[in-house]
C-alpha cells in the first residue's frame, strides 16, 4: 500500500481511469497495472453520473475493476485535494490479496438520495460507455 520510498499505491477505478475524463488528475502517476478489488464492494453512480461511489459489503459484494497507479507524496495530496466531497481515502483489498488506498463514498449518503447500484455494469468505464 505505502512503500518506504515515500509513494502510495492507488486503485482507480472511476473517473481518472486511463481514457476517462479526469485522468489528468493522476499528475503523470506511474501506472503498474489492471486489477480488480476483492468481491467486498458496491458501485453506484453519484451525483447524477458525476462520478462513482464504492464501499465496503459483508455479503453481496462484487469485484471492481480498475487501475494500480504508483503515486509520489505531491501527485497523491493533488489527487486528494481534488476528489469529489465526501469522498475518503480507505485501504481496499484487491482480488490478488494485495491492498492499495482507494477513495470511497458513504454508504448512508447513496442510500440518502438513492444513487443507482451500477455494479453488474462491469466497471465505470462500461457504465458511462453505455449511459
Amino acid at each position: 500500500m505505502v512503500s518506504a520510498m515515500g509513494s502510495t499505491v492507488v486503485f482507480i477505478c472511476g473517473s481518472a481511469l486511463r481514457g476517462q475524463p479526469d485522468h489528468e488528475n493522476l499528475k503523470s502517476a506511474k501506472f503498474l497495472r489492471a486489477a480488480q478489488t476483492a468481491p467486498n464492494y458496491r458501485l453506484h453512480s453519484v451525483g447524477n453520473g458525476w462520478h462513482p461511489g464504492i464501499y465496503e459489503v459483508e455479503s453481496g459484494g462484487i469485484s471492481i475493476p480498475g487501475e494500480l497507479y504508483e503515486m509520489t507524496d505531491d501527485q497523491y495530496a493533488y489527487l486528494e485535494r481534488n476528489e469529489p466531497p465526501n469522498m475518503y481515502p480507505h485501504p481496499v483489498k484487491l482480488a490478488d490479496g494485495g491492498e492499495a488506498i482507494a477513495f470511497l463514498y458513504p454508504e448512508a449518503l447513496i442510500d440518502e438520495h438513492g444513487w443507482p447500484d451500477i455494479s453488474d455494469y462491469g466497471g465505470w468505464a462500461a457504465y458511462k460507455a453505455a449511459s
